[in-house]
């Protein structure tokens, strides 16, 4: 993955295909399978009854596969209270870290409205780059050397918090940019989540309109923000944890 990049919470169809390629071959290394670097990415997400609602009747579908996720954080939520997490996606690391928005972007008015229904985060893929990450978030002598086992996760005092597998199917429209997943996580949550790529220092507006216009497209109409998987997972599973997250307004 090269460095940059405005995400939607969701890969683009060549990044899939690109992964299901990598999954194949057992001779690369953790750079060249998981790729590294940062992107940042938005997310709407919509609730998805089980029977579906969806109208994706214009929508191809790309895919389907089974994600299997791992969170990890320090007993006293060091990360997570930062809006910081870091998760293991099927062998790969990912550090999802909060973004701050533009002047513009605070404006009001329906755009701010817009922005409103959107999760916003900055996505650290490269291992040695996460580890650097964490250990400055957690106050921690630097060290230059990194782990691509597991031993790196105790020495920082990190744990797992959360484990789920998810069914996903995904979708492309025919407004270029724009992919749509289908999720069904095995503790009984289903949501839909609307993904847009955008180049970074690109048009932050021009992806939200795009985003609009995907979700009336598939005829949802919310305008009220959707919990993720996570926060249902919280909510169900960890309920402490939950309450210390809403009481920081991270959820």
């Amino acid at each position: 993955m090269k460095k940059g990049g405005l995400y939607r919470h969701l890969t683009a169809p060549a990044l899939l295909g690109q992964k299901a390629e990598y999954l194949g071959r057992k001779d690369l290394s953790y750079e060249d399978e998981c790729g590294g670097g940062e992107k940042v990415f938005m997310q709407r997400g919509h609730s998805e009854n089980p029977g579906g609602d969806w109208s994706l009747s214009s929508a191809v579908c790309v895919g389907q596969r089974q994600i299997q996720d791992r969170y990890f954080d320090t007993p006293r939520f060091d990360l997570t209270l930062r809006d910081m997490w870091l998760r293991n996606r099927g062998g790969c690391w990912e550090l999802k870290c909060p973004t701050v928005a533009s002047r513009s972007e605070e404006a009001g008015g329906e755009q701010s409205e817009m922005a409103a229904l959107c999760t916003r985060y900055r996505e650290i893929t490269s291992l040695p780059e996460i580890q650097l990450k964490v250990t400055e978030v957690l106050g921690l002598s630097e060290t230059k050397s990194w782990h691509q086992d597991q031993s790196w996760l105790s020495n920082k005092n990190l744990v797992c918090f959360a484990e789920f597998k998810t069914e996903r199917r995904s979708f492309t429209l025919e407004e270029g940019g724009v992919q749509v997943d289908l999720d069904q996580a095995d503790f009984g949550y289903h949501v839909g989540e609307i993904e847009v790529v955008v180049a970074e220092g690109g048009d932050i507006q021009a992806a939200l309109e795009k985003i609009q216009r995907t979700a009336q497209r598939l005829g949802l109409t919310a305008d009220q923000k959707v919990e993720g998987k996570m926060h249902a997972y919280l909510q169900r599973n960890h309920p402490e944890h939950y309450a210390r997250l809403l009481s920081e307004h991270i959820l």
